[in-house]
């Protein structure tokens, strides 16, 4: 089941039932199962000492993936969202706030999914997955 929160701001995300079925639909056209999926939309500030504490980054992001999953085919985790840095990011790119929401959430499923993007190939094979689930 996927589900959405919000840690230290207000927030909600535009059609959670819409959003929700893609998430799900997504995780399904890879060859997973849906298990508990949560998002939790948070500050800045918040993402960056989740950052600090959890992967010794001392800079800003707009997605922090943690896998709860037991590595078998059913995927679950926590989701964080940096709501303030999505924002920055669709300014930056030009694209509506929604657009880049969806970007960063189905980077977050992809992560889990296998798909990396430390490397310049990883980055190019992440951008395809994206843009095709965005698509969608």
């Amino acid at each position: 089941m996927v589900t959405f929160h919000a840690e230290d701001i207000v927030f909600s995300p535009p059609q959670p039932l819409k959003l929700s079925q893609w998430i799900s639909s997504t995780v399904i056209k890879e060859g997973y199962l849906v298990g508990d999926i949560s998002f939790i939309y948070c500050s800045r500030d918040y993402m960056l000492n989740l950052n600090k504490s959890y992967l010794n980054h001392h800079d800003h992001t707009d997605v922090i993936t943690f896998d709860l999953g037991d590595g078998s085919t059913t995927i679950s985790a926590d989701i964080f969202i940096g709501v303030d840095q999505v924002r920055d990011n669709a300014f930056l790119y030009e694209v509506s706030f929604h657009q880049e929401l969806k970007r960063v959430m189905v980077h977050g499923i992809l992560h889990l999914l296998g798909y990396g993007d430390k490397t310049p190939q990883e980055q190019e094979e992440m951008r395809k997955k994206e843009e095709a689930y965005l698509s969608l």
